[in-house]
């Protein structure tokens, strides 16, 4: 596969862009090689500057469920750009769309557009203190709620991909109102909630994690959270930012039956245009100004072609079932086909799936927390990913992230990843 007009364009890049790259896990650095620069996508499918076509398996790191370039997204958003780009003034998109969440996820009874999913989890932290008036909040070991400095403590995803468990520049009193607990344990939870007694303001997780690469909540425990925010008095933030209306169509708390008190979303809810949102209770949700004391502001909140283009998205999941059993189907098969070939050629490797989210781990250990994801074989992951890339399957450039699978693939394009899958898993093996 000649990718020689991407090499030239890093090449190019690295000399102006930190790094060549515009947010670090793109740059391949874990994997190898140089990344691959896009030109189009459309459906299922991505093509780059050398022409070359890939099957996505990241979707944009989530938020393209109706696959690339999606007809009626189109329409909307072309729709409104001979309108202007931005007011920085309300639009009624932005009242149609927050009752478009409200009617999906009850739970969100008020809610605040944002620009990105960090943006959200970020404001939604601060609203936690300012109603509970405490100070320090509890993440899970290998969680990525974005870049704020309050969540680069233990955090998963391009942090652990890049070998920084944590980032200069966030303070020690920053770090010290951040505790952090492995995830799926409610006896380590509990443990450091009766430490800190008092002192807790919030409790922040993503109820299924992608950002270790894709674990699930065991049986029981994010009911178990909940029971301990509420001894404890302490408030529970489930970061929906890659599930929700991913997963189902109010989200993992409408999957598990739980009920947060605030709620981030992005990705999905602007159709893939930058875009985030947090939410929750009435009563929490008044802190926020103009109705309240604590304070959070954006130029760009409300942009109106991210809300057209998440309106156009919502307006699809919401009116369908098929979209989101689509998506899940095809990442049912893809999943299990991956199993049954790694079963043929005497492999044990550990393959998390719930709905359309997806990883294969390169370890033999069940993968239920940071610890264990870290146990994988990141340099067979590296192997593995070109020799797909090389077959035209686009996966996430890092061992510890989630797929994501649209609803736009086809069973020819998974009978073609699982060939790929297999021929790939033969090679390396044989090289290793």
């Amino acid at each position: 596969m000649n990718t020689l007009k991407s090499k030239q364009l890093f090449e190019q890049a690295q000399k102006s862009i930190v790094g060549g790259v515009n947010s670090p896990v793109r740059a391949f650095k874990s994997v190898g090689g140089h990344p691959i620069f896009m030109r189009s996508a459309k459906g299922a499918y991505l093509y780059d500057e050398d022409k070359n076509r890939y099957i996505d398996l990241i979707n944009s790191w989530g938020p393209m469920l109706l696959g690339h370039a999606n007809d009626a997204v189109i329409e909307a958003v072309q729709a409104v750009l001979k309108d202007s780009f931005s007011f920085g003034a309300p639009t009624s998109a932005e009242v149609e769309i927050a009752e478009l969440i409200k009617s999906m996820m009850p739970n969100i009874e008020m809610l605040r557009m944002v620009n990105s999913g960090t943006e959200a989890t970020m404001a939604a932290i601060r609203v936690a203190r300012g109603f509970t008036k405490k100070d320090k909040i509890i993440k899970f070991e290998g969680c990525y709620h974005g870049h704020a400095d309050s969540f680069l403590i233990a955090a998963g995803s391009g942090a652990a991909t890049m070998g920084i468990p944590d980032s200069q520049g966030v303070t020690s009193k920053t770090a010290q109102d951040t505790l952090t607990v492995p995830y799926n344990d409610l006896g380590a939870l509990e443990a450091i909630l009766i430490t800190n007694a008092g002192m807790v303001a919030a409790i922040i997780l993503e109820p299924v994690v992608g950002n270790m690469g894709c674990v699930l909540p065991k049986e029981g425990y994010l009911q178990g959270v909940r029971a301990l925010c509420d001894e404890h008095n302490v408030l529970l933030i489930f970061d929906e930012v890659m599930t929700g209306f991913r997963l189902a169509k109010g989200g993992a708390q409408a999957l598990f039956g739980v009920k947060p008190d605030l709620t981030t979303l992005g990705k999905i809810i602007g159709g893939g245009l930058p875009v985030g949102a947090y939410g929750g209770r009435t009563d929490i949700m008044s802190m926020v100004a103009p109705l309240g004391p604590v304070y959070q502001a954006g130029t760009l909140s409300g942009n109106p072609v991210a809300m057209a283009s998440g309106l156009a998205t919502l307006k699809q999941i919401k009116a369908s079932t098929a979209i989101i059993e689509k998506a899940n189907h095809n990442a049912q098969q893809i999943a299990d086909g991956m199993r049954i070939i790694n079963s043929k050629l005497g492999l044990n490797y550990t393959i998390n799936r719930i709905g359309s989210m997806f990883t294969l781990f390169f370890t033999d250990r069940p993968v239920h927390n940071f610890n264990d994801a870290k146990s994988s074989d990141t340099k067979l992951f590296a192997a593995y990913f070109h020799e797909m890339l090389k077959r035209g399957v686009y996966l996430a450039p890092s061992q510890y992230e989630s797929l994501f699978v649209s609803m736009a693939i086809q069973d020819a394009d998974i009978q073609h990843i699982l060939e790929a899958h297999e021929d790939s898993m033969s090679l390396i093996q044989d090289q290793n």
